[in-house]
């Protein structure tokens, strides 16, 4: 699996934490650098196979579907390319005007990650998105008329404008839509945002943690319903559409990630290049990596089994994880797991434990629970 960070928007959400720049100042030199790094960190990978590539950041669809054509063209000059690979180009409503996405048909892009949010106008403006509610509508049949079948979109929850009743057509309109796959996550306040300092002076109301656990189990109810199948906690697909590369993800498969704030993971240690575009077209200029590494302990692996596996309806596999960790590990996690067993937050099926639905709604906390400690 290789990940673009692509760090240009044209401005910043409220709630974004995420590393970008509102200047496309240096967008040429980035680009080249990107390509140089792909040809530095070729050897990162010991499966040379490339089943997906994603296209993340920031906002990827910002740059030119030529831009786009060549960074997949050098992947595949030091990369395998699989057949069936899923490519991925995350992308703002506003981005996808009818010239554009014609361009982007003539790339080998297959699969669109379209950020709506909501299809209120009201709640776009509250979170300083770029596009309005007619280009939320209008870029999805834009997309769809082009010949493009592998969508999903983004709706975000939990937040003050939010009443159930917006939240309840904001879902049903991707159903009418006959969107494949969904994602959808709760709206949550980082630190030295705009929403945070926002909510600090006064000018939005909090974030309400019971609207937001009572919106997400009426996620779970109406996608249900709809046909969708929750395969991970915030992300729901009709008809087996998981994320191929999300679900490798999940599954603990092996990323380079390329770009500035990219991470990669090669199952011995995880690294993480700097948040810095200066600094990074810098020391890639000069064949220097910006990165940090971490190895990974026999503990951290573990817990990261733990932690990628519960979030899917895959969950712990218990004979996995004797064969990979050891029988006292099985066991510790099986003690672990008890408590959360009887409050009905998870349950055991012969040798996997998942998450029911309302241990979803504390998913994070009970994750830290089941981790081995020393």
């Amino acid at each position: 699996m290789i990940y673009f960070h692509i760090p240009f928007c044209k401005q910043a959400c409220h709630y974004c934490d995420f590393h970008f720049s509102t200047s496309l100042k240096y967008k040429d030199e980035m680009l080249s650098m990107l390509y140089k790094e792909i040809e530095l960190r070729a050897d990162y990978l010991e499966d040379k196979k490339i089943q997906s590539i994603y296209f993340g950041g920031g906002t990827p669809s910002i740059l030119e579907a030529e831009d786009i054509s060549r960074l997949i063209d050098k992947v595949s000059k030091h990369f395998e390319i699989d057949s069936n690979i899923e490519i991925t180009l995350e992308a703002n409503p506003d981005d996808l005007n009818r010239e554009k996405v014609e361009k982007l048909r003539q790339t080998e892009i297959n699969r669109f990650s379209i950020g709506i949010q909501s299809f209120f106008e009201e709640d776009l403006r509250w979170m300083n998105r770029a596009h309005n509610q007619k280009e939320a509508e209008s870029c999805i049949m834009r997309v769809q008329d082009a010949g493009f079948e592998n969508i999903t979109c983004d709706l975000i929850y939990g937040f003050p404008l939010l009443t159930n009743e917006k939240w309840k057509k904001n879902m049903q309109k991707l159903v009418d839509f006959q969107i494949p796959h969904i994602s959808s996550y709760s709206m949550t306040v980082e630190k030295k945002t705009a929403l945070d300092h926002m909510i600090k002076t006064g000018k939005s109301a909090a974030i309400d943690s019971d609207q937001a656990a009572d919106q997400m189990l009426m996620l779970i109810a109406h996608l249900t319903e709809s046909g969708f199948e929750q395969y991970e906690i915030s992300n729901f697909a009709k008809n087996g559409m998981y994320a191929k590369h999300n679900t490798n993800y999940w599954k603990g498969k092996h990323y380079l990630g390329i770009g500035p704030s990219a991470h990669s993971f090669n199952g011995k240690s995880r690294s993480w290049n700097i948040a810095n575009n200066a600094k990074y077209i810098q020391d890639i200029a000069q064949n220097s990596l910006p990165l940090e590494t971490e190895e990974l302990s026999s503990l951290d692996r573990i817990n990261e089994y733990t932690m990628t596996s519960l979030r899917t309806m895959w969950g712990i596999n218990l004979t996995a994880v004797e064969e990979k960790f050891g029988a006292e590990v099985k066991k510790q996690l099986q003690n672990n797991a008890a408590e959360f067993i009887d409050n009905n937050q998870l349950k055991q099926v012969e040798n996997k434990i998942t998450l029911t639905d309302s241990g979803k709604l504390m998913a994070d906390h009970i994750m830290s629970e089941l981790f081995i400690v020393d």
